[in-house]
This record gives C-alpha cells, sequence and structure tokens, in this order.
C-alpha cells in the first residue's frame, strides 16, 4: 500500500500526529487506494508558516507571469489527463466519462486563469476635480484557506486554486478525506511547474479538524469552501470571529419543469441525466421533477421504463451508465431518506433498493430510485440527499410550477423544458436561482461563467469566470492629483463652474 503524505513549504511530509487514514474504492472495498496523514492543527500551523513566508515575494511577481507558470500546470493536466480521469474514478466511483469531463473543467479554468493574468481588470473613473485621476487596482487578499469537496476532486480545486494563485494569494488547500489521491496528484504538477515552496500547501485530513483550523487561523484571510449547509454555517461563524472574507457554495434541491409543450424526447434525457450522473452526488443533481399534468403520466412511464435500464457498475468499465455512492455513510443516508419518503406518503416507482447480484457486494451502490406523488412539504422535497433519488411532482399550470421550484431553502440551479419563449423568460425571471437552464437539466456549468446560488445555498459569492476572482482580490483605490495644490473633495467642487 502506498503512503502519501502533506506538501508544505515545498516538501512532502507526514503529520505530526503520525497518524493516517486509509481510502478505499467506494466500486471495490478491497481495493486500497492509499494511506494519508491523518493531520492536526499543528500541522495547518506549518502550512500557513510557510505561506505566509511565501506571501511577500509571490504577490509581487507580474500576474502575466504568475500565470505562465499556471498554464505549464494546464498543459501537463492535458497530458495526463487519462491518468487523473481513472484515479478519480477509482477514488470516488463516478465513471469515466464524467471524469474525464472533471479533468477537463480544470483544463478549461486553467487556460482560463492564464488569460485572466494579462487582464484582472478594474475601472478608471473620472475624478470629480480637475487635473486628478481616479482610478482602482486588484490586490491579493494574502493567505487562501481552500476548502474542497469529493464529487469533483479535481475541477473544484482548480476552481479556486487558480485564480487564488493568479491573483498572488498563497494557499492552505484541505481536499476531502474521500478524494485524497486526486488532489495529491494536483499538486504534484504545481510542485513539478516550478510553484515557488510555500505557495501552495496541501494538509490532509478532517474537516472538524483541519478545516476548522484553516476556518479560525487569524492569518489565513480569505476561505472558501463547497460542501453542505451545514458545515458552511460553521465556517461562517468561524471566519467571522476574524473578519475574514468567507465563499460559500454550498447544497442544492434543484428543479427541473418540464411543460406541456416542451420536446419530451429532449426533457427525458435531460431528467435521466440531471438526477443520475455521478449517482445524483452533485449539488446541482435535478433532484425535483415537476411535470405539467398534460404529460405527466405519460412521461413518468417513460421515464420509469429508461431509468430501470440504467446500467450500475464499477465505473472503469466503460460500459458502465452509473457507479457506486461514494461510501457507506452515503448510502446510508439514501436509504434513510428512502424510507422517509416511503413513510410520508410518497410512492415509489423505481429502485429503492441497493442492486442484487456479486459484482455489487463491494461496493457501495444503490439503484436509480424515483418518488411519485410527492408534495412540496415533504422532507424528500425540502433536503438535499446527495444521491440517486428523484421526487416528481405534479403541476396544473407554469405557475404553479415556478411556486413549487422555489418552495426550498435552496437556490443553486433550476431547469425549464419548453418551446414557448414567452413562458421561458418568465421562469428565467421568477425562479429564485443563481442559475436557470432553458431546454436543459440542472447540470453543466461552464468554467468561464459565474457559478452559484442564492438563499441557503450559498453567501453571495460567485465561483468561475471572472467573478471567482472578486473572491480573491481585494480593491483599492487610489487618487493622483496633479493640479500641484490641494483640492478638498466634495468642497471644491461647489466651485467648479461650467462656463
Amino acid at each position: 500500500m502506498t503512503v502519501y503524505k502533506n506538501f508544505i513549504d515545498g516538501k512532502w511530509i507526514d503529520s505530526k500526529s503520525g497518524k493516517t487514514f486509509i481510502k478505499r474504492n467506494p466500486a471495490n472495498i478491497d481495493d486500497v487506494i492509499g494511506e494519508f496523514p491523518d493531520s492536526t492543527e499543528e500541522d495547518v500551523e506549518l502550512a500557513v508558516e510557510a505561506a505566509k513566508r511565501a506571501f511577500p515575494k509571490w504577490s509581487h511577481v507580474p500576474a502575466p507571469k504568475r500565470a505562465e507558470l499556471l498554464k505549464k500546470v494546464t498543459d501537463m493536466l492535458v497530458e495526463r489527463k487519462e491518468e487523473l480521469a481513472r484515479i478519480e474514478t477509482r477514488e470516488m466511483g463516478k465513471i469515466l466519462m464524467e471524469t474525464r469531463g472533471d479533468v477537463q473543467e480544470a483544463i478549461d479554468t486553467g487556460y482560463y486563469a492564464f488569460g485572466e493574468g494579462r487582464r484582472l481588470f478594474s475601472y478608471t473613473t473620472p475624478s470629480e476635480l480637475p487635473d486628478k485621476m481616479a482610478i482602482t487596482i486588484r490586490r491579493p487578499v494574502g493567505i487562501a484557506g481552500l476548502i474542497t469537496p469529493w464529487n469533483f476532486p479535481i475541477a473544484i480545486p482548480a476552481w479556486k486554486i487558480f485564480p487564488a494563485l493568479l491573483a498572488g494569494n498563497t494557499v492552505v488547500f484541505k481536499p476531502s478525506r474521500e478524494s485524497p489521491l486526486s488532489a495529491t496528484k494536483f499538486v504534484e504538477l504545481f510542485e513539478e511547474a516550478g510553484l515557488p515552496p510555500g505557495v501552495l500547501n496541501l494538509v490532509h485530513g478532517r474537516g472538524s479538524v483541519v478545516g476548522s483550523a484553516i476556518a479560525m487561523h487569524p492569518d489565513i484571510k480569505v476561505v472558501a469552501f463547497t460542501g453542505s449547509v451545514e458545515t458552511g454555517r460553521k465556517i461562517l461563524e468561524m471566519g467571522a470571529q476574524h473578519i475574514k472574507k468567507v465563499s460559500l457554495e454550498l447544497g442544492g434541491k434543484n428543479g427541473m419543469i418540464v411543460l406541456g409543450d416542451a420536446n419530451l424526447d429532449l426533457a427525458l434525457e435531460g431528467a435521466l441525466w440531471g438526477a443520475f450522473g455521478t449517482t445524483g452526488q452533485r449539488c446541482t443533481a435535478t433532484s425535483r421533477l415537476i411535470l405539467e399534468e398534460s404529460i405527466y403520466d405519460e412521461f413518468i412511464e417513460r421515464l420509469v421504463e429508461r431509468a430501470k435500464k440504467i446500467k450500475i457498475g464499477d465505473g472503469l468499465d466503460e460500459s458502465t451508465e452509473m457507479g457506486p455512492l461514494v461510501s457507506e455513510a452515503q448510502r446510508n443516508k439514501v436509504i434513510q431518506y428512502v424510507e422517509i419518503g416511503k413513510n410520508e406518503g410518497a410512492k415509489l416507482v423505481c429502485g429503492g433498493k441497493i442492486p442484487e447480484g456479486t459484482k455489487y457486494a463491494k461496493g457501495w451502490f444503490y439503484e436509480p430510485t424515483i418518488f411519485v406523488d410527492v408534495t412540496p412539504d415533504m422532507r424528500i422535497a425540502q433536503e438535499e440527499i446527495f444521491g440517486p433519488v428523484l421526487a416528481v411532482f405534479k403541476v396544473k399550470d407554469l405557475d404553479e410550477a415556478i411556486e413549487v421550484i422555489n418552495s426550498t431553502n435552496y437556490g443553486l440551479s433550476s431547469s425549464i423544458y419548453t418551446q414557448d419563449v414567452n413562458k421561458a423568460l418568465k421562469a428565467v425571471d421568477r425562479i429564485e436561482a443563481g442559475i436557470t437552464y432553458v431546454n436543459g437539466p440542472t447540470i453543466g456549468a461552464e468554467c468561464h461563467l459565474p457559478f452559484g446560488g442564492v438563499k441557503h445555498t450559498g453567501n453571495g459569492h460567485r465561483e468561475g469566470g471572472w467573478t471567482a476572482y472578486e473572491i480573491f482580490t481585494e480593491i483599492k483605490t487610489v487618487y493622483i492629483d496633479y493640479s500641484g495644490k490641494l483640492q478638498k473633495a466634495q468642497i471644491d467642487t461647489e466651485k467648479i463652474k461650467v462656463e
């Protein structure tokens, strides 16, 4: 079994605790991925000290030069795409088609960061006084603490690491314990590309220990977290003690509306992909399907027929369509919610159990599951399950559909299928979500556009595109007075005459 280490100040080192944890393949628990450090607050302190030492030099490297180094990393991602995809699949379970897409998302994000090195735009604006210039510039925040989930084990770290480094910050990075090897291999690329010691530090371990230490550390000036609402709330509270910037990308209970005039073949493909892609383990997964009553029965019949044919298995098998859940705990959570749905009165029409057969005996597999006759007040309609469970609603028209889609505390992604442009635009205007797709499912974000949500889904920040750089920079306003005299803003403006 391979033993892996933390990466601190340019060196691969063991945790000060001397403790480790084992990561196994969720499709076959006999397959051991490796042994990783179970780190402590002391390891975080070492990483912060290294990042603090590295910050002055790194932050003064011109942004285009920082970008060139990130391009080297991205070029290596291109070369090693297949290797990294296979590591991801073996480590967290989703099928190869999806993990290849995951690495491609990181590639796209890296090349976007390379271009941003010659932009990092800010505003120049007229002054209210003569012979005076008013400009703004972007400056790095300082040390960035990045805490990432397991479901996109290279893409989401890339969303955070590339813009954080490009902006001139140094980084302390804590990946999920469910995807430690992907994170390790990603960080190795930065080392190979020649990133100076201390600029990027990797600390493995528990969220309750390492994550909390990052959120609480007074020298970490910005924290970016992707994960559950419950954990995000705690991080926000901890960060508030030091008045630090906190960017939260949290859960979703995403709804997809299908109206009677929709292309039903297209909507069916979207529902299946949105609900059961990544085994439903996406914050953007389609967990609620809202059908207009005129097509309800036909659509349910076709949906169930197709869902029952989805091939479940090891994601390394190219013919597999849906892999396992990431862990036993995650599967147990799904099992519990299926029982909750039954007890609430929803009707189970597909799945709802562990698949039978010896090939499933050593993995955390679960069947695609569909409930109908769901009402908005049910827990399966309100709470994020993070598994292959779809709740279906019947509505009489678009107005009721929008009411249902807005009836949760989440507001990440949303979708509507219709061929009526007026109805589509009405939905875009009225749905409470950070993302709305028209004639597409709720999944499929592109790296150059803002990503995030409203309500309990986040705290106002947006990852992706230009908005990610707002998280990792501070705005400095600069006034340059070349009049040769004291000019008093708001006071001397009254003396200015227009002739």
